[in-house]
């Protein structure tokens, strides 16, 4: 299905405008320092949309490279790094299937957008790809893998509101079951906009896959190419106690 909101770059910016990109890359830094194997001077960042945090990378010195599939997200972070006067390197291209004209030494993926690997054999190949694109010793760090499910939380719907000047985006995110034998439930973010008294609505379903801690980590095995670092807290580098919806995978190339 086409996407009706990611080809709304602005709104979704500020609907998801409570991320701190300072802190995330200052965690970026930690990880790195703590777990990489090598220096970290480029960076990649996949399925990167309106990449709040690689422009943050990219003001901190590192070569930045986005990569997304939507013409409208690069459209808009090319207007965006220009403003900020940061140079992105931009890349429209399938998250699971591509390549890269050099290696990098760090990439990351957020918010959940793993989840658009869809299933076992997307993520193989999508691990396939992060591998070749990345130095040894370098880390792959994924934010909020869906494992939390046996959490009635999991399935309730979230919902906030983020303003940017006279503009105001109400965000609704759902998962929900469709068939659990297969681990396969719908995902739905809805942007309810109201633009100096314009108002829109702008919703996307998609199927995707629940993958479990353990399934996850067998399929890193299988990829064969990467070590498997462990599982954190999503704001700190600090091992995973119990499970959590904000989590995050870091993986190391071997």
């Amino acid at each position: 299905m086409k996407s009706q909101i990611y080809n709304q770059a602005k709104y979704y910016e500020i609907a998801f405008s409570f991320i701190d990109p300072k802190k995330q890359g200052n965690l970026f830094e930690q990880f790195t320092k703590k777990y990489g194997e090598i220096k970290v001077e480029a960076v990649l960042d996949l399925a990167c949309g309106t990449a709040l945090q690689l422009r943050e990378m990219a003001k901190r010195g590192y070569k930045a490279i986005g990569l997304d599939a939507s013409s409208g997200m690069l459209d808009y972070l090319k207007k965006e790094s220009l403003r900020e006067s940061v140079k992105i390197e931009k890349v429209k291209a399938d998250m699971n299937n591509f390549t890269l004209k050099q290696k990098v030494d760090f990439a990351y993926i957020m918010m959940g957008s793993i989840v658009y690997t869809k299933n076992n054999n997307l993520l193989l190949s999508h691990l396939n790809s992060v591998a070749d694109c990345l130095n040894s010793g370098g880390l792959y760090l994924i934010e909020n893998l869906n494992i939390d499910w046996a959490n009635p939380k999991f399935w309730k719907p979230q919902i906030w509101t983020m303003k940017r000047g006279k503009v105001k985006v109400k965000t609704t995110f759902q998962l929900v079951p469709r068939n659990l034998l297969s681990q396969v439930v719908t995902q739905i973010i809805k942007l309810e906009v109201d633009d100096n008294g314009k108002k829109m609505e702008f919703i996307d379903k998609d199927e995707v896959k629940i993958i479990a801690p353990e399934e996850f980590k067998l399929l890193v095995e299988k990829n064969d190419k990467f070590e498997f670092v462990g599982f954190f807290e999503r704001e700190k580098v600090k091992p995973l106690k119990e499970i959590s919806s904000n989590n995050i995978a870091l993986l190391r190339r071997k």
